[in-house]
């Protein structure tokens, strides 16, 4: 591949990485619009939201499977297009199901697309500098769509129809696909596994399909009620039915053996918890900005741009403060530095501003960013062998937490605020008492991080010899 085609290639792949990643956060400013115009409930709109991540989720490994029998180029550009035809069909969506139904299938693109990025870029970039630059610029286009994602949001809401949240998917995905046919070219002895696995796949998406359903409907239905204990008998069973799956695989999609590594499982809990408080905020801060504070949806985006920029600007600095202080500090700190920004938005009530809210949101974004050593740190205690199943292993944690996170904070504020309405308390002032509430119980589940990372990180287990610092791969957090 000649050096101009092999940049060209990057910016496709970078691209369609950054399509999926804006898709996490875009709607959540756009939420109240949505749910306005098709009236929908609260549990439907975490549907729009955890649809995505729960597909996304559930088969981001077999998306790594797929790739590793059928070819990464080939799996990342029918990821591509699957998702750039769903997103025309999320935006034009009529009636909620049909949104949801769109939005689970952009969750099968992105599953398709995540994982295969990072492995291209090791086979289109050979040399060792080389690789490493495309791999900076390519893990910026998180921290971009992080900042970018809520005024996109907020400015097509309020200027123009919401579907164009998902529309404007469409003309990049039709230039990503014809640039990737173009320039990306890969070795055909990238396709290095030979089975599927699809006990494990159908296992894991049912215990992830079933748990979701009944936190989200929990609420609603009665917790104790038949449909919901069935729910979650059913996401008990089939985890079960993952673990032997699992351990008498021979090629199986989680390598169990990863979590006996106390700073594995310890740093990938610790990221789940981070995930957990950033999908949580930006889902229910969205709601509280527009519904309770009166902000139009603009004005809500630009209200998030401060802390992705803070978090944008600190992750370039933290591999440098992780140096100096530990990763366990540094980590550790920054969970702290989530925990008390959350809990100090938590006591602004009705009367706030963006001016109460911005100090706290900064603090939030500083936290955030310290936490990007925590991927290096993991993957650097593992032999190169099985440094590709953690990447999928942490991809699919974070995913997981984001949709607990989204989940299990909205089961808790719609069941309290359904208290009190009942209690006779006004609709609004009962949302903003059960979101403060919420905002507090959020803050003690990711304070539990700090001393979990600081066991976990305080002294890394030593790598396997053979591997060094050039062949473990970089994952970037986003």
């Amino acid at each position: 591949m000649t050096d101009n085609r092999r940049w060209w290639a990057l910016g496709a792949v970078a691209l369609g990485t950054f399509m999926t990643y804006l898709d996490n956060n875009v709607v959540n400013v756009a939420l109240p619009t949505i749910q306005r115009d098709l009236g929908l409930s609260i549990s439907g709109l975490e549907w729009i939201v955890s649809g995505y991540i729960l597909v996304f989720a559930g088969l981001m490994l077999a998306g790594g499977r797929l790739a590793d029998v059928f070819g990464r180029r080939r799996i990342f550009m029918i990821g591509l297009a699957v998702f750039t035809v769903s997103s025309f069909a999320a935006g034009m969506a009529t009636d909620g199901t049909m949104l949801i139904a769109a939005r689970a299938v952009q969750g099968v693109g992105a599953a398709f697309l995540t994982p295969t990025a990072l492995a291209l870029l090791t086979s289109i970039f050979p040399d060792a500098r080389e690789r490493a630059t495309a791999v900076g610029l390519w893990s910026a286009v998180g921290a971009l769509a992080l900042a970018l994602g809520p005024l996109t949001g907020g400015l097509i809401s309020e200027r123009w129809h919401w579907g164009w949240i998902y529309l404007i998917n469409v003309p990049i995905g039709i230039v990503t696909f014809g640039l990737g046919l173009w320039a990306i070219r890969v070795p055909p002895q990238d396709r290095v596994r030979r089975s599927l696995d699809v006990p494990g796949l159908v296992t894991s998406s049912l215990t992830l399909f079933a748990l979701t359903y009944g936190l989200i409907e929990g609420s609603g239905a009665g917790w104790t009620s038949p449909e919901i204990l069935g729910a979650f008998g059913i996401a008990a069973a089939s985890a079960l039915a993952f673990v032997v799956t699992e351990i008498r695989s021979r090629e199986p999609m989680i390598d169990l053996s990863l979590f006996r590594s106390r700073v594995f499982s310890g740093g990938t809990l610790s990221m789940g918890l981070w995930s957990f408080g950033v999908f949580g905020i930006y889902f229910f801060t969205a709601l509280y900005l527009q519904n309770a504070l009166g902000f139009s949806p603009l004005e809500a985006g630009v209200a998030f741009v401060p802390m992705a920029l803070v978090m944008a600007v600190t992750a370039v600095f933290a591999p440098r403060i992780s140096r100096i202080a530990g990763t366990a500090r540094t980590v550790a700190a920054g969970l702290l530095l989530m925990a008390v920004a959350v809990f100090g938005i938590s006591f602004i009530g009705e009367g706030g501003s963006l001016g109460d809210l911005l100090p706290w949101f900064l603090v939030y974004g500083l936290g955030g960013g310290l936490l990007v050593p925590l991927t290096t740190a993991i993957l650097g205690t593992l032999p190169a062998g099985r440094a590709g199943v953690a990447s999928g292993v942490l991809n699919v944690s974070r995913e997981i937490f984001g949709l607990l996170g989204i989940t299990i904070l909205g089961a808790i504020l719609s069941a309290r605020q359904t208290s009190l309405v009942a209690d006779g308390i006004k609709p609004l002032t009962a949302f903003l008492e059960a979101y403060q509430s919420t905002l507090v119980i959020a803050a003690a589940i990711v304070l539990v991080g700090v001393p979990l990372s600081l066991f976990a990180l305080r002294t890394p287990q030593p790598a396997d010899p053979e591997t060094t610092a050039a062949e473990r791969p970089a994952v970037p957090v986003a």
